[in-house]
């Protein structure tokens, strides 16, 4: 049943099998070729060495008569003849062994490179929400270490379970046709040898497994270290540190020398009953002999047919682990192939954005948490209108600006652009003409130029240069040795927040956008930095939509409307003068926040 089961979720890959089928067909071809090679020169031995015990007789019965050196003449002309024609197989053997891997583990490589491009371009449609449920450790192994797994089942395993099974069935073919008796005995130890292989590479596979877990888990604790070093030298906890990364190597170090012990005994078992196999068939072979059922030559060839079955027996073991190794990692990969992104494309409705917005009683839920993030939420925006969002942590801010990109869809209500509803658009057509810049940044380990041109597929430098005026980061990057060719590290590291931001900013702005949304991504500017961004975004969003979430409210006083959340509700809402009027919560805020900057 369990193996019934492997088979099922390696069924997947069928379609591959298929799609490169004029490959593996002559590599199963190739595979039988070779095997026909390597049982003949078994056969070819037994002849030789009849020969030289039947020469023998004769060339010891003209002893002292000239015909004796023509004898050892012809006698070693035809040892040296068959010793050509067993290399000559050999050679024939390793060319179609050549052809063998040249086509299977050729497609097996093939099918590799499908399979990781279908699992990227799948991780590519999935949703936000997938990706909040699942660590991107696990992510990158399915497509890394799971796909490795399931290569070395479409290559070695089936390449060495073709050849055993050949080779296995011409060669006791060839010993029961010869001898029944003596085959049945010769063959008795390698059932045994199968078992106690399996048996040991069971124990082997677990005991790798545990390495491999062991040496994710010291691999994520250094990434870990080396990424928050800055925290660990200010906290002085270099030595707490130090002694957790020497008891996660002392968990490596007990796991491997498990693993060694192991392996320490396999090698000797396997030798011992390999040894025992040919032990018994001399000894039989010998009984046979003495009876004239078999020539001593016969003897010879049924050591070299135990010989050779030696390693497709203990292959089965360790083809075994293989299968059951893929089918667990082809298991992981089908239910992620499976699973299904909550955000599509329900149309094909393409549109120019002129920029109006509403919301229509929206409320979301995050699946993953849970959480509340907003309530009835009603609003409007016209096209070219300037609409900032003020409120608490928590208040259901960024929730705005993710539906509005269309990360999640909403639980109630309706979200209409430019009175469509923003399921039945384009997604791509949509998000195209959409800037956004999120609240945690994120910059890619490339040039200054390529991450701000990354939203446009081709880009010129005079865009790129106007795109880091407008974000003022202009002059920070002509001070860099490099300027925009400046590589600025794994997450932006060489970068200062408010540079990170800053470039973040150019990215979305080069789009020229219809619509651009800005996710509280002026938190780490200065004020006088901050008013420069807000004049060039002014002038660039002339007739264009732009929504600004903010804490600050020097940072929003000018929007043609502001919306004050609480509690995923729309507490207050409209110009900075009506609201201000109020006396309510943006008043109070505005007041607390003034009284804050004029306290020295």
């Amino acid at each position: 049943m369990q193996a019934k089961d492997q088979m099922k979720e390696l069924a997947y890959l069928n379609k591959f099998f298929y799609k490169y089928r004029w490959r593996f067909l002559p590599g199963v071809l190739f595979v039988i070729i070779s095997n026909l090679f390597a049982v003949l020169p078994a056969q070819v031995i037994r002849i030789a060495f009849d020969l030289v015990n039947e020469n023998i007789a004769i060339y010891r019965l003209f002893n002292g008569f000239e015909r004796q050196k023509l004898i050892e003449i012809i006698f070693g002309q035809s040892l040296l003849f068959f010793g050509l024609i067993v290399l000559a197989l050999a050679l024939l053997r390793g060319l179609f062994l050549f052809f063998m891997r040249q086509t299977i583990i050729l497609m097996s490589r093939h099918i590799e490179y499908d399979l990781k491009n279908e699992i990227y371009q799948h991780y590519q449609k999935l949703s936000m929400a997938f990706y909040r449920r699942n660590n991107t450790g696990d992510l990158m192994n399915r497509v890394t270490e799971d796909v490795s797994r399931v290569r070395m089942y479409l290559g070695p395993a089936i390449m060495y379970t073709i050849n055993t099974t050949v080779l296995f069935i011409l060669i006791i073919v060839a010993m029961f046709s010869v001898n029944a008796r003596l085959a049945f005995f010769s063959l008795l130890p390698l059932p045994l040898l199968a078992v106690t292989i399996y048996y040991v590479h069971t124990i082997i596979n677990q005991r790798s497994e545990k390495i491999q877990q062991q040496l994710s888990s010291m691999s994520s604790f250094v990434q870990e270290t080396f990424s928050g070093i800055r925290v660990i030298k200010a906290y002085v906890r270099e030595d707490d540190i130090r002694k957790k990364f020497n008891q996660e190597s002392e968990d490596y170090k007990t796991h491997s020398m498990s693993l060694v012990q192991i392996q320490a005994l396999f090698y000797p078992m396997m030798l011992l009953l390999v040894g025992l196999s040919t032990i018994i068939t001399v000894y039989i072979g010998g009984i046979e002999v003495i009876k004239g059922t078999i020539s001593s030559g016969n003897i010879a060839e049924f050591i070299v047919y135990v010989n050779q079955l030696t390693f497709p027996v203990t292959s089965l073991g360790w083809v075994t682990s293989l299968v059951q190794r893929a089918s667990a990692s082809q298991k992981r990969i089908n239910e992620f192939l499976k699973t299904q992104p909550e955000i599509v494309s329900y149309s094909n409705e393409k549109i120019d954005l002129k920029g109006g917005i509403e919301f229509r009683d929206v409320s979301f839920k995050y699946p993953d948490t849970g959480i509340q993030a907003i309530k009835n939420i009603s609003f409007k925006v016209e096209p070219g209108q300037f609409l900032a969002i003020i409120g608490r942590t928590g208040s259901g801010k960024s929730t705005i600006a993710n539906l509005l990109m269309r990360m999640y869809d909403a639980d109630n209500g309706e979200i209409l652009i430019d009175n469509h509803q923003v399921e039945k658009l384009d997604l791509n057509n949509y998000r195209d003409q959409v800037g956004f810049v999120p609240q945690e940044v994120f910059l890619f380990s490339d040039t200054i130029f390529n991450n701000i041109a990354f939203g446009l597929t081709v880009a010129e430098p005079g865009q790129v240069e106007k795109a880091a005026q407008n974000a003022a980061l202009h002059e920070n990057i002509i001070g860099f040795e490099k300027g925009f060719q400046t590589m600025i590290g794994e997450r932006g590291i060489t970068l200062s927040g408010g540079q990170k931001q800053r470039l973040s900013i150019a990215r979305a702005i080069i789009k020229e956008p219809q619509i651009l949304i800005f996710d509280d991504c002026l938190s780490a500017i200065d004020t006088r930095t901050e008013e420069e961004i807000l004049n060039n975004l002014g002038r660039l969003m002339n007739n264009k939509t732009s929504i600004l979430i903010a804490h600050r409210v020097s940072t929003i006083k000018n929007a043609d409307k502001i919306l004050v959340m609480d509690g995923g509700e729309i507490i207050e809402q409209g110009t900075h003068e009506a609201l201000m009027a109020l006396k309510g919560s943006y008043f109070e805020l505005f007041e607390k926040q003034l009284l804050e900057e004029q306290t020295p």
